[in-house]
């Protein structure tokens, strides 16, 4: 039996896990990932990939794979009971994270481009067709086993799908409930859709969904009546092709996907057990009616596996990975509630409440502030970090996610996006602040590794050669984004949340709130 060691072995290679493989990697991490499956799935599960899950890939190095399989999307349509368009839902600032905002894509397009990214890191082993058969935690590490090798790692990620073996070796249960209304999921090729939005149509008579793909790909979701086909039942054609009928003929060979199930509103009841964790979702799952199931399980990664390297290289302490759960947690639980109380407005089968649905959103939409509300989207739950790994200060927003505006690299030369500029890992931002006071900044940083850029204010070129390496607003995105923090330090985690902000003086104070393990920082 082979026996590798690794510092992070990560079971299941979907999505989620081969996110979190390429992330551990990016820091220099040995990963060992585990896969029942001979290879990557064939099947189109996940459609849409956001903005922010886009600027994960990139701070991965994988920019260029993601963006090629993806349509650069405007968000959702949405259509009242007779079938007239009501708003749109798309970003408040375009681009404002530095990709576009609500992607559609391909799952077995994803996994491809994962699979073949992380061929290509030396510290990333993928054992495809290897089963977890047992799971067992020790002091310093973990040990997993499959039929013909065994795993021995400080960590383990449970990326293995909502059916999870680790979380049944964990013995972890999942609260929430699982939706009665059963639907019919279909996706198809040669299909005439060239919209670059998802359409959710209120009719009560049949609620449905369309989001068109690449290449002649798009899937239907039809809400199916008692007694047209059961959940995990394989639909018969002629019903696929009878509800596609008023949108497309369709052969059977153009069906590349037909499933009918029940969605799940759960979430685990701990993310957590020694060194193992749950991500994905092994940690939640949730209807797709906010397009969130793939995009909160790529948060899950990219908010941990930074937290893991910060560990491993002895610049955190241990107690600070009790923060994954209690940051992503919360959050996680109310993309959960938002995605099933928007499937029961928006897909509802009752025709006075979808008439009563559709008479308050033009109502809505004759307030300018109530239509920012939807058309924006200001609806989904917030990411505020007040508790975690973050230092509160009363100096300017702490435990948010910061943009990526563009940026004249004053060095380079040249225009690129901020996280091109800092990099992907720790980063202080002086933004306006003298060059003296950089001095204290940095010895307060002492042992932890990061960047130090200097984010020049207003219209003037840095007013000193003395400073780190300057940055210059080249079309309002850069002093918008950073107007609150002026005359004040930011230190930007790795996930681009924003860890503390500080004048100067302050330094030591709030760094030390951050518990990073350097006798520098919690003097």
């Amino acid at each position: 039996m082979d026996v590798l060691d690794a510092d992070v072995a990560v079971v299941g290679a979907g999505p989620v896990g081969m996110t979190a493989a390429a992330l551990l990697a990016q820091h220099g991490l040995r990963v060992v990932v585990v896969e029942r499956n001979a290879r990557t799935s064939d099947e189109p599960k996940a459609i849409s990939i956001d903005d922010e899950a886009l600027r994960v890939y990139q701070s991965a190095g994988m920019a260029d794979r993601t963006l090629r399989i993806v349509v650069p999307g405007t968000g959702t349509r949405y259509y009242d009971t007779d079938g007239a368009p009501l708003f749109q839902a798309r970003a408040e600032i375009p681009y404002r994270l530095g990709h576009p905002f609500k992607n559609p894509f391909a799952q077995p397009d994803l996994e491809r481009e994962l699979l073949a990214h992380l061929t290509e890191q030396p510290g990333v082993t993928v054992l495809l067709g290897t089963e977890l058969r047992d799971l067992r935690q020790e002091a310093d590490g973990v040990e997993i086993r499959g039929d013909q090798v065994v795993v021995r790692a400080r960590y383990v990620l449970g990326c293995d799908g909502g059916r999870s073996t680790v979380r049944e070796c964990l013995g972890i249960g999942m609260t929430g409930r699982s939706h009665e209304d059963v639907w019919l999921v279909a996706d198809v090729l040669g299909d005439q859709h060239t919209e670059r939005f998802g359409m959710h149509h209120g009719d009560p008579d049949r609620p449905l969904v369309i989001v068109p793909g690449r290449d002649g790909r798009c899937r239907y979701e039809f809400y199916l009546y008692p007694g047209e086909c059961a959940a995990g039942e394989r639909p018969p054609f002629e019903l696929v092709r009878s509800l596609l009928a008023p949108f497309r003929p369709v052969r059977p060979e153009q069906v590349q996907r037909a499933v009918c199930y029940r969605f799940n509103a759960v979430v685990a009841d701990d993310w957590r057990r020694g060194r193992v964790f749950l991500l994905g979702d092994a940690a939640h799952m949730m209807p797709p009616f906010a397009g969130q199931g793939l995009n909160s399980g790529v948060r899950d990664a990219a908010n941990l596996c930074w937290k893991i390297a910060g560990v491993l290289r002895g610049e955190l302490t241990e107690a600070a990975l009790d923060s994954y759960e209690q940051e992503r947690k919360p959050h996680a639980q109310a993309t959960v509630r938002l995605s099933a109380r928007l499937g029961r407005i928006v897909m509802t089968t009752n025709a006075r409440f979808a008439r009563r649905r559709d008479a308050l959103v033009r109502a809505m939409l004759a307030d300018p502030a109530q239509r920012a509300y939807l058309e924006f989207m200001r609806y989904r739950p917030a990411q505020h970090y007040r508790h975690g790994l973050v230092a509160p200060s009363e100096a300017g927003q702490v435990g948010v996610l910061l943009g990526q505006p563009r940026v004249f690299d004053l060095q380079q030369g040249r225009i690129t996006l901020l996280d091109d500029v800092i990099g992907a890992g720790w980063a202080l931002l002086g933004v306006g602040v003298p060059a003296d006071a950089y001095a204290d900044a940095q010895a307060a940083l002492t042992g932890l590794t990061h960047t130090t850029t200097h984010v020049t204010v207003g219209e003037h070129l840095p007013p000193t050669d003395d400073l780190p390496r300057a940055l210059i607003d080249v079309d309002g995105g850069l002093d918008a984004e950073f107007a609150v923090y002026r005359d004040r330090f930011v230190l930007l985690r790795p996930d681009r949340f924003v860890g503390a902000v500080w004048r100067a003086g302050e330094t030591l104070e709030l760094a030390g709130q951050l518990r990073i393990a350097r006798p520098a920082l919690v003097r």
